[in-house]
């Protein structure tokens, strides 16, 4: 898999698992695996032993990545996840959402 449909920065809904329903903003984007990093979605707890002296160890929680298929564009006018087509606007691509025209 290379190209995805959603982008660094997208506001996206979370629409199988077990955050289902949950909107976050994409932080990072990984085409060759396919998955993408969504803020405040699928967090797990890591353990973290201390590396170097006076350093604290401990439990933290780090957002872990889901494949983009679980994911979709939310539309803020619709206000649901949409599908997303592209219109041509003088010489630019602009992705607008696939039922009612808002840019995304």
């Amino acid at each position: 898999m290379s190209k995805l449909h959603v982008k660094r920065d997208d506001t996206v809904i979370v629409i199988s698992g077990d955050d289902k329903g949950a909107k976050g903003k994409v932080v990072e984007v990984a085409p060759k695996e396919g998955k993408v990093i969504v803020e405040g979605v699928n967090v797990i707890h890591k353990h973290v032993k201390p590396r170097r002296q006076g350093e604290t160890g401990g439990i933290v929680d780090a957002p872990a990545a889901l494949y983009a298929s679980k994911v979709q564009l939310y539309c803020e006018k619709c206000g649901k996840g949409v599908r997303a087509k592209y219109v041509v606007e003088g010489d630019k691509k602009v992705r607008v959402c696939a039922k009612c025209g808002a840019k995304i």
